[in-house]
């Protein structure tokens, strides 16, 4: 096996790339992805779900383990979050 496993900051960013990509195929299945039954649907979404889950679990370790990351680099799912967090706290003040 050839590839080295690395825990840095541009995996972590690898990692944010890969969770918005599953965010991005779980929109499109939603909206324009056609199947021959609700349930089909239903076991498409919740591959796709678990695969990012496990993506969120190991950056979410990553991060609190203190690897470094940009805000820039956060999947659009992250940033949404962070600036409801970010808002919520400026309006107690």
């Amino acid at each position: 096996m050839n590839k080295v496993s690395r825990r840095d900051k541009y995996f972590l960013r690898d990692l944010h790339q890969e969770i918005d990509l599953y965010d991005r195929k779980l929109a499109y299945l939603d909206k324009y992805e056609q199947f021959a039954s609700p349930e089909d649907r239903e076991e498409t979404a919740k591959g796709l779900l678990t695969k990012r889950a496990s993506l969120k679990k190991t950056a979410a370790e990553l991060v609190a383990a203190g690897v470094e990351y940009e805000e820039k680099d956060l999947p659009r799912s992250f940033r949404a979050v962070n600036l409801e967090h970010k808002d919520g706290n400026s309006n107690l003040a």
